[in-house]
């Protein structure tokens, strides 16, 4: 990947670290202020994973977004502690530090909630946390893990993730104090229809998942609950043929092909600005 395309800086905090992607320097210094900022955590069962093992897919998107007909799209990533150093609730401390770090640089409006998979479920719990602030513009979830001990985990012939490795991390990422089955763990097991309505972002929630991965049927659980939520807008991508778990990552890394590596990409960053440009 050409970086000159894009700028990137760590930013340490107190009570956060990541990764700051903008299209230039000003930007990142806060000098020119951003149209649209992603704030993404990533995924990797609480366990593994950064900022730096997601830079390319981290930075095309915010090209991409570009291409969207933003003007000067950026991206924080969270570099969250992992477990077994670190358990619950510093995750999700860290999670909410890095999105008040933003909405003191940038309208909430214009910030996007993402992540994927244990990622996405820090954005999730974030949200059901914090309701009381102001909330983000949309919330992108790439196979978000939204019950993290749940039958509803089922085994598939072609996905890669494996329900027993998966309950070890969570069990991990709960600890010794708190049930991994706790609505403020797995946020697919809030059934208030009147949390997840002041939890929302302006523009709702898209999930972005495939057919074929470990956690469908929780995603559509947790999809369909939110739809009985008046005023909650919900958007679900499908991925058909080969949809695994966080397909559009996996594509990017793994395709050979430039249209099947940039399908998922090119598709949220499509939603972003369907949403946010109107």
């Amino acid at each position: 990947m050409n970086h000159r395309l894009f700028q990137y800086t760590e930013i340490k905090k107190d009570d956060f670290e990541g990764s700051f992607i903008a299209l230039d320097q000003e930007t990142l210094q806060w000098r020119k202020r951003p149209d649209v900022v992603v704030y993404y955590c990533h995924g990797g069962g609480f366990s593994m994973g950064s900022s730096y093992f997601y830079m390319e897919f981290l930075a095309s998107l915010v090209l991409e977004l570009r291409t969207q007909g933003f003007e000067n799209p950026a991206l924080l990533a969270l570099d969250y502690s992992l477990v077994p150093t670190a358990t619950y609730p510093t995750q999700l401390n860290q999670t909410s530090a890095g999105f008040n770090y933003l909405r003191e640089n940038v309208e909430s409006s214009k910030i996007v909630v993402a992540g994927d998979s244990a990622g996405a479920t820090l954005v999730l719990t974030h949200l059901l946390h914090h309701r009381s602030g102001k909330r983000p513009g949309l919330a992108v979830l790439i196979s978000p893990w939204t019950h993290l001990v749940s039958p509803l985990n089922r085994r598939t012939p072609s996905d890669y993730l494996d329900t027993t490795t998966l309950e070890l991390y969570a069990r991990q990422y709960a600890g010794r104090d708190h049930n991994p089955n706790a609505y403020y763990l797995s946020p697919g097991n809030c059934k208030d229809v009147e949390r997840w309505r002041s939890a929302a972002p302006d523009k709702g929630f898209a999930f972005v998942y495939g057919s074929q991965e470990v956690f469908a049927p929780a995603i559509q659980d947790l999809a369909e609950q939110l739809k009985k939520a008046k005023g909650i807008t919900v958007q679900e991508i499908v991925e058909g043929e080969g949809g695994i778990h966080a397909w559009p990552i996996v594509s990017l890394f793994l395709k050979q092909k430039r249209p099947e590596r940039m399908k998922g990409l090119a598709l949220i960053s499509q939603i972003i600005a369907e949403k946010l440009l109107q």
